[in-house]
């Protein structure tokens, strides 16, 4: 089998010894000779490498030394490519290689998130899927550099030409409040209710979209301004600091899944904020898995009974 080419032609081949004794039978891979003959030792092979395949003798011819260590690493090499060749097919078929993902914490605990995780290891058990919680921002600066193949994260309302997004489902915000504090104790919150409580927020840079929304609905529901005590990067940070007694803070409805013992979520009747978030890709990343990956997660029952809405 040629594994080497000079304008064409072999540079040399890969060929098997089978022996008894001092005797050799071989093959050539690129000559019009019958290879199902025995043939003379390969003169041309020997000029090129430089050094003899075979020692000729009065009744035939017997291996060298060099020919012998020649034919065992020539077998490995043919071994090595072949192996090459099988996982360079697995991953231009989409079947191995590396996936990158990045996600929101805050909505990996249930739902399309975690589902789409699970599906894509069980239905691609030899693909390397990295995962990396990681802020929106963040997320979609690492699309765009390449560091990411795709990112659950919420939804951005102008997509860069360079990238592209569909919407897989969407979270409302809920009150987390420490046990015992007196809101726990009301029936039905509205945000006028909160215009005295102290309340843990997160930096405007973590979620520029998101900060806005919410300070635009609290100002609209008379929540003027949010007496602001302490800031949290993430919502991990955020339900700590709420358990810690600190203070109250809009949280995801999807913190049910992963709520401290000491915390209380409530919803808030006029907090009319709906939260959609959305899997984001480079538009010019052709890579069979993530290919595989997007076509999966369109096909997740939540993300068809999300798209009927």
């Amino acid at each position: 089998m040629p594994i080497g080419y000079r304008n064409g032609t072999p540079t040399f081949a890969i060929f098997r010894g089978d022996w008894r004794g001092t005797t050799l039978r071989a093959r050539r891979t690129s000559s019009s000779r019958s290879s199902t003959c025995p043939f003379p030792p390969d003169q041309d092979l020997e000029e090129e490498i430089g050094f003899k395949l075979f020692d000729r003798l009065s009744r035939g011819v017997k291996i060298s030394a060099a020919g012998k260590l020649f034919l065992e690493d020539a077998r490995r090499i043919l071994q090595q490519v072949d192996e090459a060749t099988r996982r360079a097919k697995r991953v231009a078929s989409g079947q191995s290689g590396t996936l990158r993902v990045g996600f929101v914490e805050s909505i990996s605990w249930h739902g399309v998130v975690p589902d789409s995780f699970r599906q894509f290891r069980e239905r691609q058990p030899d693909v390397e899927l990295q995962l990396k919680p990681l802020s929106s921002l963040e997320q979609i600066e690492g699309v765009r550099s390449g560091q990411l193949d795709a990112g659950f994260l919420f939804s951005i309302a102008n997509t860069d030409n360079d990238l592209s997004q569909f919407k897989v489902d969407s979270i409302n915000l809920m009150l987390a409040v420490p046990k015992g504090h007196p809101l726990a104790k009301s029936k039905k919150l509205r945000l006028r209710d909160l215009s005295n409580a102290s309340f843990i927020w997160f930096p405007r840079r973590e979620s520029p979209i998101y900060y806005d929304r919410l300070m635009h609905e609290c100002f609209r529901s008379s929540l003027k301004s949010p007496r602001i005590v302490q800031e949290g990067v993430n919502e991990a940070t955020i339900l700590s600091l709420v358990s810690c007694g600190l203070g109250v803070a809009f949280v995801s409805s999807a913190t049910r899944w992963r709520c401290p013992a000491g915390v209380v979520l409530m919803p808030v009747a006029d907090l009319n904020l709906r939260l959609p978030f959305a899997l984001v890709w480079r538009k010019d990343n052709g890579s069979p898995l993530l290919a595989r990956f997007l076509d999966d997660v369109r096909l997740l029952p939540e993300v068809v009974e999300f798209a009927k809405r």
